[in-house]
């Protein structure tokens, strides 16, 4: 049976135990799935060989990397937000996962949708590369040392980008160049750009170049506030999806985790799921969070945490903007055991987030904190919304619509809201 055929597969809790002799002991093979592309490839060898630096798991566990392609991986001729599909990088991958095939799956966490499949979970969030967009001028260009932003690009000049969010605020930012869409893997992206004549430069997240060891390409990073560019949603991050309460392979991955990483991811994802948006809508963030301790810093209980986010809806063009930022401050032990009645709108300081999107709670140390992160996540979404964000997400969502249908009358046709 492949690996594929989702509609076939039983539901297992647990994978059956691969077992080998190794000498006089018995060890069990843990399964790693990844997307067949390099980038990710790269991303679940730098899992497994944080997992082999733990010398209690090596006496137990060999570890073998398992690889397919995703549907994701096979549609290269269109913009991913214009198939109508999720989990497009994650289903086949899952699919392994609930059968037995494989242990657990090695994501980049942006790719991972909000709400996850029944029977999956997040069981670990390693700690966060770069979550910043670079830009990559062709090869050419970039040998003339011309151009040290997108501004002093020529007007006309083309920049190619797979992401809406990209394409919408770089418009409003620079009105004065093309945006297209770009499609396939980092090596096949970098080829179009220094073989073609269709693209001046790329836009590629700054963290995947860098895993790829191909930090010379990168012209200049688009910051935040320079260049009015928010990240995505858990761009940079790595996470590890498993069977829900698999609690062998939770503690297997108790030592990637990284706190900062989840409490600001957890943010990010709580904030994206209370908009109810996703691949096919414009939607930035920046998140921060610094740590303040009493007099007395060796008492866990007395530091303060402060958790900051800046939130930025647009329509597909970038035409409209509609952006907030957001603060709270909280301990590591909650008041009022961690419910208070203060809220914003739709949103109190309740557990509405039940499972704190996917992420499994007890990979951070107190459950306040996620419930504190979540908070902060659907507070400032509720702060778009009330400002009309919801409007203007369903508005995009209806063109994408459009486009997909018109994609089935007319085979291969432009994007229109991605190319002036």
């Amino acid at each position: 049976m492949s690996v594929a055929d989702s509609n076939s597969y039983a539901f297992q809790i647990m994978a059956p135990p691969n077992l080998n002799l190794n000498g006089c002991g018995t060890t069990k093979t843990i399964r790693i799935g990844s997307r067949d592309s390099e980038l990710a490839k790269v991303q679940s060898n730098e899992v497994i060989a944080r997992l082999k630096q733990d010398e209690s798991l090596t006496e137990k566990y060999d570890f073998e990397l398992v690889t397919m392609k995703t549907i994701g991986d096979k549609i290269l001729d269109k913009a991913l937000a214009k198939t109508g599909e999720k989990n497009l990088f994650t289903r086949e991958l899952e699919t392994a996962l609930k059968e037995g095939d494989i242990d657990m799956i090695v994501h980049s966490l942006k790719d991972l949708t909000t709400t996850l499949e029944d029977g999956f979970e997040i069981g670990a969030i390693l700690k966060r590369s770069s979550p910043y967009d670079a830009v990559v001028l062709k090869k050419s260009i970039a040998i003339a040392q011309q151009f040290k932003d997108l501004k002093d690009l020529p007007s006309g000049s083309k920049v190619g980008t797979s992401s809406l969010r990209r394409i919408a605020q770089l418009r409003r930012t620079y009105p004065h160049l093309v945006f297209e869409s770009i499609r396939g893997n980092l090596n096949t992206r970098l080829r179009k750009l220094d073989e073609g004549e269709n693209f001046q430069a790329i836009i590629l997240a700054e963290a995947g170049l860098k895993r790829l060891n191909w930090d010379h390409r990168i012209s200049f990073v688009l910051d935040p506030e320079k260049h009015s560019c928010l990240y995505a949603v858990g761009q940079g991050a790595l996470a590890v999806e498993i069977r829900q309460n698999d609690q062998e392979m939770l503690h297997v991955l108790k030592t990637l985790n990284d706190e900062s990483t989840i409490l600001t991811c957890l943010a990010e994802r709580s904030f994206l799921k209370q908009l109810d948006g996703g691949c096919s809508t414009p939607v930035g963030v920046t998140t921060s969070l610094s740590m303040d301790s009493s007099d007395d810093v060796t008492d866990e209980k007395k530091q303060r945490i402060k958790l900051s986010m800046h939130g930025r809806v647009l329509s597909l063009d970038g035409a409209e903007q509609i952006e907030a930022n957001r603060s709270i401050e909280f301990g590591h032990v909650s008041h009022q055991n961690g419910h208070n009645d203060f809220g914003h709108g739709d949103v109190k300081r309740r557990r509405v987030d039940e499972d704190f999107t996917g992420i499994n709670e007890s990979i951070v140390r107190n459950r306040h904190l996620m419930e504190e992160a979540s908070f902060l996540g659907r507070l400032l979404a509720q702060r778009l919304i009330d400002q009309g964000a919801k409007k203007l997400l369903d508005s995009c969502k209806q063109i994408i619509h459009k486009e997909m249908e018109n994609d089935l009358k007319v085979p291969n046709i432009r994007n229109k809201f991605i190319s002036s």
